[in-house]
Formats: C-alpha cells, sequence, structure tokens
C-alpha cells in the first residue's frame, strides 16, 4: 500500500494513523482498543524452544509482528494495530513493545491516549514530539522520555531530518492508578555510564535514577564488552523481568538471545546476563506479573 492509501484508509481505525498533521488536526482513532486484560498475568504458555526453567517464554526477532509501509517499518513483540496474537497480548503489566522505522520527513499524526504510562527510546536519529500539554521537544540516543497519558493527551511523533531514518522503542505499560493528571517528562542520560553497567532509566520513584512512572516497574540498559557477566537482581517480589536484545548477542541464564530476541522471565530472584558479542546492548524491563 503506497502512503496515500495508507492515509485514507487509516489502517481502519487499528490504533495506528500516520502522517504529517499537524498537532491542531487531532485526528479520532482507536489507538485505545488496548483495553485491560483479565486476568492480567503473563499470558503465556512455557515455550519448549527455551533452554532454562518452564517460567520463561521466548520470542524470537523473525516472530514478531510486522507492519512495513515502506516509510514505516515496525515490529511488535505483543499484539498491536493489525497484528493480533491471543497468546502475544502482554507480559504482566508489559503491554506494547514496538521496534519502529521511520522514514525522513513523516511521522505518527496527532492522536489520542489514556490511562496508560508511555515510554519511548530512540536509537538513532531525532524524533520531534508534540502533545497537547503544550509541549514541544526533540528526543534523540541518549534521552528517555515518558508520558503518563491518565485522563487523556493527544501527541504526534515526528521525524524532521531530511536525510536520516529514526529508529526508537516505544514501549506501554498498564498503571496502577487510573486517571491520573497526563504528565511528560525527558531526561538525557550519558551513553558511558551504562558500559559494562546496567543503567537504570525508569522507576516507580521521582528522586530515583532516570524517569518515574505510575507503576511498580524499574528498566534498565546496558552495554557491554564480549563475555563480560552480570547479574540482576529484580526489585520487588512477585514480578518478572522482560530481556530485549538491542545489538549483538546475549546469554540470559542458559539461554542465547540474538539481535532483537525477547525473553520473558517471572517466579525469580535474579537474571544472570553474559555478553556474547563485543557491543551487546539490551533492556530489561522488571515489571509486575499482575494487575
Amino acid at each position: 500500500m503506497d502512503r496515500k492509501d495508507f492515509l485514507k484508509k487509516g489502517l481502519l481505525g487499528t490504533g495506528m494513523f500516520i502522517t504529517t498533521a499537524a498537532l491542531g488536526d487531532v485526528i479520532k482513532n482507536n489507538i485505545e482498543e488496548l483495553t485491560e486484560l483479565e486476568p492480567l498475568g503473563f499470558n503465556h504458555l512455557p515455550n519448549p524452544k527455551t533452554n532454562i526453567m518452564a517460567n520463561t517464554v521466548l520470542h524470537k526477532s523473525d516472530t514478531r509482528g510486522h507492519a512495513n509501509h515502506g516509510w514505516l517499518d515496525s515490529h511488535h513483540t505483543f499484539s498491536f494495530a493489525n497484528y493480533y496474537n491471543p497468546d502475544r497480548m502482554h507480559f504482566g503489566v508489559l503491554r506494547v513493545l514496538n521496534d519502529d522505522r521511520v522514514d525522513p520527513g513523516m511521522g505518527f499524526g496527532t492522536h489520542p491516549h489514556d490511562n496508560m504510562e508511555i515510554i519511548s527510546i530512540p536509537l538513532e536519529g531525532d524524533l520531534e514530539h508534540k502533545d497537547s500539554m503544550n509541549n514541544v521537544t526533540v528526543i534523540k540516543n541518549g534521552d528517555i522520555q515518558v508520558m503518563s497519558a491518565g485522563t487523556g493527551i493527544y501527541h504526534s511523533e515526528y521525524n524532521k531530518n531530511a536525510d536520516k531514518l529514526t529508529k526508537f522503542l516505544q514501549i506501554w505499560v498498564f498503571p496502577n492508578k487510573k486517571d491520573v493528571t497526563p504528565r511528560y517528562d525527558q531526561i538525557t542520560l550519558k551513553l558511558e555510564d551504562r558500559h559494562n553497567h546496567l543503567q537504570q532509566i525508569l522507576s516507580p520513584n521521582k528522586d530515583d535514577a532516570g524517569v518515574w512512572i505510575h507503576q511498580d516497574a524499574w528498566f534498565h540498559l546496558g552495554t557491554f564488552d564480549k563475555d563480560f557477566t552480570t547479574e540482576y537482581t529484580l526489585k520487588r517480589k512477585g514480578n518478572g523481568v522482560y530481556a530485549f536484545v538491542i545489538k549483538g548477542d546475549m546469554m540470559i541464564d542458559e539461554q542465547l538471545l540474538n539481535e532483537r530476541d525477547g525473553i520473558g522471565i517471572w517466579d525469580t530472584d535474579k537474571i544472570k546476563l553474559v555478553a556474547m558479542s563485543a557491543g551487546a546492548e539490551i533492556l530489561l524491563m522488571d515489571v509486575p506479573m499482575t494487575a
């Protein structure tokens, strides 16, 4: 489908309408078709492809949902928009993990959210953000952006560069409080602080490292030399951890993960990580397994 037809169709209201529309041109869509799930558990059967205990689920990169519209290339770890898989709805309160590539001069037009914690992690290029709270900012690699949609917000995201791709992860987490006052935050972190170290980028605490959200969740990023070994201890009893390999190869406990693979582990206190390639980069998301 070319861009003109795609814009006209609007993905049939499935929750993702892409355009270069100005912030004032509010687009009504069904992006919040992602209603709360009952029960809000890990929503996975044990995966026989894993080498470790049954309390794991493995998502190889090539099993993710994929939508390629030329100017937008998006991979969905969990069900999203036109990709629906009842066995891949969420991991605990982690609802969306989208791996997006946006072409120069393109972007996500103004669209609504409510009662969701939304985290964006730029990997390459720049992404301009505008929202109904009068924020106009640009995020780039090293920045972490968070929005508490709460009672409702509108926002747009746009790659203003004429000659560079923008790549970023967008993550949605169910909040532990509904109808909070909408909030926006953005910070810049030192990339060198995650070299051979798990740098905390998100927590539930306003005074802790990174941004904060309305949920008992902790996110960490790390970039490692080959053969570097470390452990991660979960922050809260009853949480699970979802590991997503951004770059290179990592061993999580006894499971080898390649670039863009993900693995969720629950009923554990800690996990062991070994970098299997130079510059291996990983995102850990420590989240409640039930609402």
